[in-house]
This record gives C-alpha cells, sequence and structure tokens, in this order.
C-alpha cells in the first residue's frame, strides 16, 4: 500500500459479517488502511450471497458485496480449530484495529472479547458493533437493522402515513450509518493512541444509532413530555406535510414552501389564487383547521397535470416544489456525481461503473478507489506467508480445511 493515503500502514482486521461492523472497516481502507476480512472457509460472509436472493434488483455483479467489500484482502479461516486460532492470535499480535460484530456468545466461546484481544495487543483498538449495546438483557441477543434500528427505536412507527401499517426498512439502512459512527469512534480511538499510546474499546450499536436518527421526537420523552398533541397534529390531514399525486402517477410535495409570500405564488401558480382570500384558508390556523378541505382542492388540481408539468411552472414562478425521487432516478442525477457520491472502479474487474461512495469527505485527505471485492480466501496464501508460513504449512492448513 503505497504511503500516499492517511492510514497507509494501519492493519485492521474485519473479524465480523454482513454490513455494519465490516463496513466500518471499509471506510478505513478506502482510506488506505491494509483491512483483511476474515471469512468462513466455503461460502464465506453470508452478504456475499444477498444480491442474488428474490425480491432484490437485478443486476449482472454482485453489486452489494462489490460495494460493500471493496479494497480488502480476504482470509477464509476456520476459527473452530486450533490452528484456525493461532493464525488470528498471530494477526492480532500484528494489528491495530480489530473490528467485529459476532454475537457475543460466538466471541466468549471462541475468546474473542476485548480482554482476549487485548491480553495478545495491549494497545489494540477494539472496535464492536452489537444489535442492542454491551450491557444488559439483550446484550446477546442478535438482530438486524430491520429490527433493533428501525422497529425497536419507534422509527418503523414513527415514519408512516398515519393511515398506513408500518413499513419494513430497505436492506443497511441503519446498517451503513451505524458503520460510520463505529468508523467516527476508531478514528477517535486512533487519536487518542497518537497522543497516549493506549488502546481503547470502541463500541456502539444499531439501537443506539437508531435512537440517535429519532432524537429529535424521542427526547421528548426523555424529558418528561407527552406524545398526545404530537401524534394528534400528525394524525390530522394538513397542508405543508400532506403529499399530491400528479397525473403521471408521481408525488410532490411542499414542505419547503414555509412563508406566506410563498403559499400564494404556489396557490397562484396552480390557479387557486382566490383561496388565500377565503376565511377557511386565508391564515395558518384556519388553513389547519380546514386541512382536509385544502389538501382535497390542491389533490384535485395537482392530479390534472404530469410532474413534469408542475415541476417546471413552479420553476419558472419561484416556487420550491419538490417531487418524490424513485430510486432509478439517482443514476441520472448530477449532483452524485459531481460530488463523488458514487466514484468509478480502479480495476477493469469490478463489473460495474460507478460504486456508492461513503459520505466522509476531508479536503487533502485522498481516497483510494474502489477495488474489486476479493473472493472468498483469495488472499489466504499471501497473507499467511507474511505472518511466516512456509508453502509447506500452508498447504498443510488447506489440506486440514483450516483455510
Amino acid at each position: 500500500m503505497s504511503d500516499e493515503y492517511l492510514f497507509s500502514g494501519l492493519k485492521v482486521l474485519d473479524v465480523g459479517t454482513w454490513i455494519a461492523g465490516p463496513v466500518a472497516a471499509t471506510i478505513l481502507a478506502d482510506f488506505g488502511a491494509d483491512v483483511i476480512k476474515v471469512e468462513i472457509p466455503g461460502d464465506g460472509d453470508q452478504y456475499r450471497a444477498i444480491s442474488a436472493l428474490p425480491g432484490f434488483p437485478d443486476a449482472d455483479s454482485n453489486y452489494m458485496w462489490q460495494m460493500d467489500g471493496r479494497n480488502k484482502r480476504s482470509l477464509a479461516l476456520n476459527l473452530k480449530t486450533p490452528e484456525g486460532m493461532a493464525v488470528l492470535h498471530k494477526l492480532i499480535a500484528e494489528c491495530d484495529v480489530y473490528v467485529t460484530n459476532h454475537p457475543y456468545p460466538m466471541r466468549e466461546a471462541l475468546g474473542l472479547c476485548y480482554e482476549d484481544i487485548r491480553a495478545i495487543k495491549p494497545d489494540v483498538i477494539y472496535a464492536s458493533l452489537t444489535a442492542y449495546g454491551e450491557q444488559g438483557p439483550d446484550r446477546n441477543r442478535e438482530g438486524f437493522d430491520l429490527v433493533a434500528y428501525w422497529a425497536r427505536t419507534g422509527l418503523m412507527d414513527l415514519v408512516r402515513d398515519p393511515s398506513g401499517s408500518p413499513a419494513q426498512a430497505i436492506p443497511g439502512m441503519g446498517d451503513h450509518p451505524s458503520a460510520v459512527t463505529l468508523y467516527a469512534g476508531i478514528v477517535t480511538a486512533l487519536l487518542k493512541k497518537e497522543r497516549t499510546g493506549e488502546g481503547s474499546f470502541v463500541h456502539t450499536s444499531l439501537l443506539a444509532n437508531g435512537l440517535w436518527s429519532a432524537s429529535c421526537i424521542a427526547q421528548a420523552g426523555f424529558a418528561g413530555g407527552s406524545y398526545d398533541s404530537y401524534r394528534e397534529v400528525k394524525a390530522s390531514t394538513r397542508f405543508g406535510t400532506s403529499l399530491y399525486r400528479t397525473l403521471d402517477n408521481r408525488w410532490l410535495q411542499f414542505n419547503m414552501v414555509r412563508e406566506e409570500k410563498d403559499l400564494i405564488r404556489l396557490f397562484e401558480t396552480m390557479g387557486l389564487g382566490d383561496l388565500i382570500r377565503d376565511d377557511r384558508f386565508s391564515t395558518p390556523e384556519a388553513r389547519a383547521e380546514h386541512g382536509d378541505e385544502l389538501v382535497h382542492i390542491v389533490r384535485d388540481v395537482i392530479a390534472i397535470h404530469t410532474s413534469d408539468e408542475w415541476l417546471a411552472r413552479f420553476a419558472a414562478a419561484g416556487v420550491n416544489g419538490n417531487r418524490v425521487g424513485i430510486v432509478e432516478e439517482t443514476v441520472n442525477d448530477e449532483m452524485i456525481y459531481l460530488n463523488k457520491m458514487v466514484v468509478a472502479p480502479v480495476d477493469g474487474s469490478t463489473e460495474m461503473p460507478w460504486v456508492i461512495n461513503h459520505p466522509i469527505k476531508v479536503s487533502n485527505v485522498p481516497q483510494i478507489g474502489p477495488t474489486r471485492a476479493p473472493d472468498v480466501g483469495e488472499n489466504s496464501a499471501d497473507i499467511l506467508a507474511e505472518l511466516g508460513y512456509s508453502e509447506e504449512q500452508i498447504a498443510e492448513l488447506r489440506s486440514k480445511h483450516v483455510i
């Protein structure tokens, strides 16, 4: 690895599965760290297979794995064997950061908790991602983000139409921001280590990140507040928070129409200029009282034209109306490319023209472009050779199905 990157020379072990823990290591790899992903021999990380499951978007590449597994090396290692654990202990002795989201019963059975790792590498930064936290009765429970992040924190209940059922989260919706949190903790610990020489136990959870995402509303409960009026308002029909279906079956929102002069301009653009002189809609209080009537009137008018036609009219009038996007449109969003929210792979074997980037941007800190995510155990022999294993020893480990 070149010395030109911020984390060049940093050795990281990614001993986890799926998204939230391993993607923190991916971000470190993007900034130059040498990340070794330790996987089960054979199928490896189960996350490798998810793109091909029924119900997910079809593509010619393993797009989820190529996105999140990039810039790492893979070591297929059977940790249920003494030889496999011996290899891992050698890697731990040389690593700077150990990242894991394995359930605690598994860590305890294998002797891979923080105190175990610190006994091998006293100044290690041990980064732990759990579903529900490091303490308490649910410490050992497994949980994906759609359960621990989305459902348990109330986000699933809060983010829905008042008349609708709660909706399931999409894959990785809580995992990816939780990975950024874990990365932030690791970087904070690296700064502490630089100043003191001490390692750290870094941890976060899906539950903590879901609560943080819901915090503007959730904090009220911890302040002794009541949610009665909030839920009453949410259940009511209001102009500014409602959505409006167009002729082409798209949806418009007017959340950014906040001042009275903007509202008047919006109504005039829709041919409803007289509404503001109607006693039912002439003041914010009246509009709230007669929200059902106002929304019904606006919905009938919006339904007459396509979303493109409405957006053109709004732009000409200086009205800040917005169309609810669909995911297919992101590939044509100029802002995404100009701001490097997606980046091109730097090798020709990734089989995707663009890879979604993590959201961390620092001036004068270059980032490695995405390289192909490794096959299971693709780098096992090289990694073992770096540890001092001979070709004969590597062959023996392979014959015993340790690697």
